[in-house]
């Protein structure tokens, strides 16, 4: 079925209908991943966003029940150039269009993906909306993507009630995640080391952790704009105070930073993708990165008493930050298996060890 991807600019790009046959307006994103489509769409950092894969195939590999970041998709939309009908791996359960039809997600393929990443990098990220209907009116979806907005996504995705996650092996610590929209992911490089973690939604106080005898806190990964949550940065200046160790991801290191002064920043189109390379300031080591966020902690007003221990190498934007408290640092990029220095420093902060980067 023809679908069209009208852009907020006034652009109208045509393909072909994947996924659900509704209606869809989204902020558009561009992910520069060749692979992890299914970790992709299921990363709560998405919520509500219409993902443009610069990538020109997606759904070779198929999807399975696996694979996955969180118990359900969060992304609106899915815009690719071409779409597998079907997967071809050993683990494969089901075809990608089959995945984003169970789960309600309008997608669009056989656009010309470069020119769009081109548009949304030149004039940054920007609403879209994808119809199938025959006489659309250009009129109407410019008045209901102006009435859109991106608001307060924090309360959307996080968990409604605790929820208690044993180690694998051995216990040697309690953890509290504050549930911002975590991913999968991270709660399992904490398991692996031995920490019974317990998934907070993200409106706990933070009298009630203090309370909860845990030995550590990780602040999570989400989507958004951190300064819409003047609650949460209450809360979580208040964790900081109590000198507890302090691992902040993602959104969690932003809410960290505008609760000890800082400032953040909108970037033009984000940072989004598998191979993003940061560097530390100290030392000079390189990383290749997973990212997946809109906003950065600026350089040029960082929170009192920190220090930037990582940089993006393409922009130079915030990517770490190292706070003078013992044991509590922050990253912006995504905390995962290739980061597990940095879960086996926050686990050596909680017995007590000297936290250095």
């Amino acid at each position: 079925m023809k679908a069209r991807l009208i852009l907020e600019n006034g652009s109208i790009l045509e393909g072909q209908s994947i996924g659900a046959l509704d209606d869809r307006i989204c902020e558009l994103v561009v992910n520069t991943s060749m692979t992890g489509y299914q970790e992709l769409l299921t990363d709560p950092a998405c919520a509500n966003q219409g993902i443009v894969m610069s990538y020109p195939l997606m759904g070779n590999y198929g999807v399975n029940e696996e694979d996955v970041e969180s118990s359900r998709p969060w992304a609106s939309a899915f815009i690719v150039s071409s779409l597998s009908q079907r997967g071809s791996n050993f683990r494969c359960q089901s075809s990608l269009n089959d995945y984003l039809k169970q789960h309600h997600i309008t997608g669009i393929q056989g656009v010309d993906t470069r020119a769009l990443t081109k548009i949304l990098r030149s004039q940054g990220t920007m609403k879209g909306m994808i119809t199938c209907a025959e006489n659309f009116s250009i009129h109407r979806a410019m008045e209901a993507m102006g009435a859109f907005r991106m608001e307060k996504l924090v309360d959307q995705v996080t968990c409604r009630t605790p929820r208690v996650l044993p180690p694998h092996g051995d216990q040697t610590h309690r953890v509290a995640v504050l549930d911002y929209g975590v991913r999968n992911t991270l709660v399992e490089c904490l398991r692996s080391r031995g920490c019974e973690v317990t998934v907070l939604p993200a409106f706990t106080k933070a009298q009630t952790i203090l309370e909860g005898g845990f030995h550590g806190v990780v602040l999570s990964e989400g989507p958004g704009d951190p300064a819409e949550h003047q609650d949460l940065i209450r809360e979580v200046g208040a964790i900081y105070e109590s000198g507890l160790p302090l691992f902040a991801c993602g959104l969690g290191h932003q809410l960290l930073a505008l609760a000890r002064g800082g400032k953040i920043e909108k970037l033009p189109y984000g940072h989004r993708g598998t191979n993003h390379p940061v560097r530390e300031t100290v030392g000079g080591k390189l990383r290749i990165t997973t990212q997946n966020h809109g906003y950065a902690v600026c350089g040029d007003a960082l929170p009192t008493g920190a220090s930037v221990s990582y940089v993006h190498v393409n922009d130079g934007t915030v990517e770490g930050l190292e706070y003078e408290r013992p044991n509590c640092f922050g990253i912006q990029f995504a905390a995962g298996e290739g980061t597990g220095d940095l879960f086996d420093r926050f686990a050596h902060s909680m017995k007590g060890g000297a936290s250095h980067a």
